[in-house]
C-alpha cells in the first residue's frame, strides 16, 4: 500500500505540474498533505512536516544568502567582464554564445554545487540572453546537465555517500569515472551545438551593427554598479569558492557572512543595503518558498514511510537472469530511482543489498559504487532537488515545461556516461556468472 501511495504521490505532483493544474509550490504542499491522509498519518503529519522543514533549513538559508550574495555581485559589476568578453566573442552569433554557456557551466560546476552554479552562470549570461533573444530553455537544459556531470566530483555528495556505502575510499570510486564523466561533457558539447544551431537558424546572426548597440549597452554603467571595488569583489568571491569546496564552515554559514561582507563592501551605507536587499527580494521569496514547500513533501514521504517502502520496492524489480548484468542495470536503475527516492535513501539503503548481490557474479563493490552514480543527471530534474527550484525561478521558467522539454537530453546524457563506462572498462558489461 505505502509502495503504491509513495509512487502515485511522485506521479500525481508532476502529472499536476506538467499539465499547469498547479504551481510546484501548491503542489508541494498539497499533494503530500491529501496522501498522508490517505496512508493514515492523521495527527502525525504535522511532527513530519516539521521534521521535512527543520531537514531543509539550512539548504534554504544557504540559498537565501547565496542568492543575495550573487545579486550583489551582479549589481556590483563583478560580471561585466565576462559578459562584455562573451559577446566580444561570439560576434553576436547564437551558436557560439550557447558552446560558450556549456563551456561556463561545466567551468564553475567544478564547485560541485548546483546552486552556485546555476546562480553565477545566470548572473553572467541572462542579460546576453535576453538581448539577443535566445531561449533561455537551452540555457536552463545546458546547466542542468553540467551539474548533473560535474555532481560526481568527490565534493558534490553523491560519491561519498556511495563510497561510504560501500566502506570504500572516495579516489577508488572517482577516478575511474573519469573518461565517462569527459564522455559525458562531450555529449554536453554536441547538445550545445545542436541548440546553437537551431537558434541560428531561427534568429540569425546578429549583425555587427547590432552587437556593437549591445555592447555599447553594456557599457552603459548603472549608479549601483561599482567597478571600483572589482578587485576586491573578485577576490572575496574566490576566498567564498575555495571555502566551499574545502568545506571549512558549513555552506550557509559561508554564503552569510560572505553577504554581509559584500554588502559592507559594496554598499555601506544602510539606505543603499536596503534598496539592494528590497531590488532581489521576489527571487529570494520564489525560490526560498519552494524550498519549505518542498520540506512538506518530503517530510511526510519520509514519515509515512512511503520512502522506505519505495527504497525496497526498487530491489524486488530485479530478476534472477539480470545477476551478472547487474552493473549496468544498477547504473540504469540509479536514474529513475534517484529520481523517486532521495540520494541517501537509494546509496544507503538500496546499493549496499545490490551490491552484496553482484559480488556472487564477480562484481566488486567499487564497480557496483561506480554504477550506481551513472543516474545522477536524472537525479537533478527530481522534485526532491532543492537547486533546480532555484534555476527555474531564475530564469522565470514555468517547472513541468523545464522537465518535458529536458528529461529527453538529460535521459540521453546518463547514456552517453553508461556507453563511456562500459567502453573504458569503469564497470563491466558481464559479471562471471550466468
Amino acid at each position: 500500500m505505502l509502495i503504491f501511495l509513495g509512487y502515485a504521490m511522485v506521479a500525481g505532483f508532476m502529472i499536476l505540474i506538467m499539465t499547469k493544474r498547479m504551481t510546484a509550490l501548491v503542489a508541494l504542499m498539497i499533494v503530500p498533505i491529501v496522501f498522508g491522509l490517505i496512508a493514515g498519518a492523521g495527527a502525525d503529519m504535522g511532527k513530519m512536516m516539521l521534521d521535512g522543514l527543520v531537514k531543509l533549513a539550512p539548504t534554504a538559508a544557504m540559498l537565501f544568502f547565496g542568492i543575495i550574495y550573487f545579486c550583489i555581485m551582479t549589481d556590483a559589476g563583478l560580471f561585466d567582464p565576462l559578459i562584455r568578453l562573451i559577446v566580444k566573442l561570439a560576434k553576436g552569433d547564437p551558436l557560439k554564445i550557447i558552446v560558450g554557456t556549456a563551456v561556463m557551466g561545466t567551468t564553475v560546476a567544478l564547485d560541485g554545487d548546483g546552486a552556485t552554479t546555476y546562480v553565477i552562470c545566470t548572473a553572467a549570461l541572462l542579460p546576453i540572453y535576453q538581448r539577443l533573444g535566445i531561449r533561455l530553455q537551452y540555457m536552463a537544459t545546458l546547466l542542468l546537465m553540467s551539474i548533473g556531470v560535474m555532481n560526481i566530483l568527490p565534493w558534490g555528495g553523491p560519491t561519498a555517500r556511495a563510497a561510504s556505502a560501500m566502506h570504500l575510499d572516495v579516489s577508488e570510486v572517482f577516478v575511474p569515472l573519469i573518461p565517462a564523466m569527459l564522455l559525458g561533457i562531450a555529449y554536453i558539447m554536441f547538445v550545445a551545438i545542436i541548440f546553437g544551431i537551431r537558434e541560428r537558424r531561427r534568429i540569425g546572426t546578429v549583425r555587427a551593427s547590432d552587437v556593437a548597440a549591445i555592447e555599447e549597452g553594456l557599457g552603459e554603467v548603472p549608479q549601483f554598479r561599482r567597478p571600483r571595488m572589482l578587485p576586491f569583489n573578485l577576490i572575496l568571491t574566490v576566498i567564498l569558492i575555495i571555502a566551499l569546496v574545502e568545506g571549512f564552515l558549513p555552506l550557509p554559514i559561508l554564503f552569510m557572512i560572505a553577504t554581509a561582507v559584500a554588502l559592507l563592501l559594496n554598499y555601506p551605507d544602510v539606505n543603499s543595503q536596503k534598496e539592494r536587499l528590497s531590488a532581489h527580494a521576489y527571487n529570494v521569496l520564489a525560490v526560498v518558498s519552494l524550498i519549505f514547500a518542498a520540506g512538506i513533501f518530503t517530510g511526510i514521504l519520509n514519515g509515512t514511510g512511503m520512502l522506505d517502502a519505495m527504497s525496497n520496492s526498487l530491489l524486488y524489480i530485479t530478476p534472477d537472469s539480470f545477476g551478472p548484468y547487474l552493473a549496468p542495470f544498477t547504473a540504469l536503475l540509479s536514474g529513475p530511482a534517484t529520481y523517486a527516492v532521495t540520494n541517501d535513501a537509494f546509496y544507503y539503503g538500496v546499493l549496499p543489498i545490490l551490491a552484496q548481490t553482484a559480488a556472487a557474479y564477480g562484481i566488486s563493490s567499487a564497480e557496483m559504487a561506480r554504477a550506481s552514480l551513472i543516474g545522477q543527471p536524472l537525479h537533478l530534474l527530481s522534485p526532491l532537488v532543492a537547486s533546480t527550484y532555484l534555476l527555474v525561478a531564475l530564469l522565470d521558467i514555468n517547472y513541468g515545461e523545464n522537465q518535458k522539454a529536458a528529461i529527453g537530453w538529460v535521459i540521453g546524457l546518463m547514456f552517453a556516461m553508461l556507453g563511456g563506462a562500459l567502453v573504458f572498462g569503469t564497470i563491466p558489461l558481464r559479471g562471471i556468472g550466468g
